[in-house]
């Protein structure tokens, strides 16, 4: 990975609801935290979200930290937004969590996001203009969105890190570090984020 970066201080948010990839929240989730970081789970409500494997599998479960109508962006310096299918959808479907994450990404500060993740995105309507990359079944979407997309393993775009699936959570975990690391872009008025 090179260098060694540091995110001692920094706070995440990692949104996630019932239905997520349990290897896609708790990789990138240590990634962070390994890195000096401490992590927030938000959820749409209190109490414990199911994670899944392969889609199917129900995996573990874990404690939600704050529920996302209660958060602000101010409070952290990065999100992370795992995959999984019904995650999203469910995200997708929650003014509260489309809200954060525009509100989010009007700030310039980087994201992360993986697999079925970026169908949030798409809802809060921050991939026009961006180059992106997400599982084969999201990318229409993404296009119709106005968003380009790429076929490749991690992509960054002025702070928004990318990936496909779970093959490829080694090279975005390096990737989020490093980018949550580099911390806020600047924004333009409108909230779309110049180039660097």
């Amino acid at each position: 990975m090179g260098r060694k970066h540091n995110l001692t201080g920094q706070r995440v948010a990692v949104l996630a609801a019932d239905g997520v990839e349990q290897v896609e929240l708790v990789a990138p989730r240590s990634a962070v935290a390994d890195a000096g970081a401490s992590t927030a789970l938000l959820s749409l409500e209190p109490g414990e979200i199911q994670a899944m494997n392969h889609d199917v599998e129900k995996g573990d479960t874990f404690p939600v930290d704050r529920v996302v109508g209660e958060c602000s962006p101010d409070e952290f310096d990065a999100l992370l937004l795992p995959g999984g299918t019904t995650n999203p959808d469910k995200l997708r479907q929650d003014p509260d969590a489309v809200r954060f994450v525009r509100d989010f990404f009007a700030t310039g500060k980087p994201v992360g996001v993986i697999c079925h993740g970026p169908w949030t995105l798409v809802e809060a309507d921050v991939v026009r203009g961006r180059t992106l990359t997400s599982y084969p079944s999201v990318r229409t979407d993404i296009r119709n969105a106005g968003g380009n997309v790429v076929d490749a393993e991690v992509v960054t775009d002025h702070g928004l890190v990318s990936s496909r699936n779970p093959d490829d959570l080694p090279a975005f975990c390096a990737k989020i570090v490093e980018e949550f690391a580099e911390g806020k872009h600047p924004v333009h008025p409108e909230g779309a984020t110049a180039p660097r």
